[in-house]
């Protein structure tokens, strides 16, 4: 299944891994490859799937790229590829939830998958219907505590109130109703947007 091969994937950049000094290296896992690591779900995509993984130092950034990035053998071989995502730009909170992944022996690397709750909290950015079908399949694992979710909204959206991307929020606080509404089946939530996230 997937899961096995995200497994070899990861093996095989760690065979080829050339170290910078900085090893292990936390490789943070996070989108629907973070939930198909920790959760009994497999969803396939017919260009491959990728594995998004948080930004640290340059120099470790480059060759994750450089080895497994897009159109590189290992995308080839596996049809899965990496791609490092700007950790300033996902709607989270300031401490974002990360787990070891279990029964995976790397030298260069400790890879961590993003908290099933953070990861649909970061959906709702986006919130396409690949995001939709993701957040459904989570919660009919009974994998999405409410509360938590709400919780954790109210902390990404004070993170973001502080900055020119405060205007966004309300935009994401309806994709999370939709969420409450349609998936889990709950009243949505009243939620209070910092000020700053509010239309004059």
């Amino acid at each position: 299944g997937l899961v096995a091969q995200f497994r070899e994937f990861l093996t095989e950049i760690d065979a080829q891994w050339k170290p910078v000094g900085a090893e292990p290296v936390a490789l943070q896992i996070i989108g629907s490859a973070a939930l198909m690591l920790q959760a009994d779900y497999e969803r396939g995509t017919k260009d491959g799937d990728v594995l998004e993984s948080q930004d640290g130092p340059e120099a470790i950034k480059e060759q994750l790229l450089a080895l497994a990035g897009k159109r590189t053998r290992i995308h080839d071989q596996f049809r899965i590829y990496i791609d490092v995502v700007k950790r300033a730009i996902l709607f989270l909170p300031q401490g974002p939830v990360f787990h070891p992944v279990a029964g995976l022996a790397l030298k260069n690397f400790n890879v961590e998958v993003l908290d099933v709750v953070d990861v649909v909290l970061s959906k709702l950015k986006r919130y396409n219907s690949d995001d939709a079908n993701d957040i459904r399949a989570m919660a009919d694992l009974d994998m999405i505590d409410h509360a938590r979710l709400v919780a954790r909204f109210a902390a990404a959206a004070d993170r973001f109130s502080i900055d020119a991307r405060a205007p966004d929020v309300p935009r994401y606080l309806r994709n999370l109703h939709k969420v409450e509404r349609d998936i889990l089946g709950v009243t949505p939530s009243d939620i209070e947007l910092p000020p700053e996230c509010l239309p004059d």
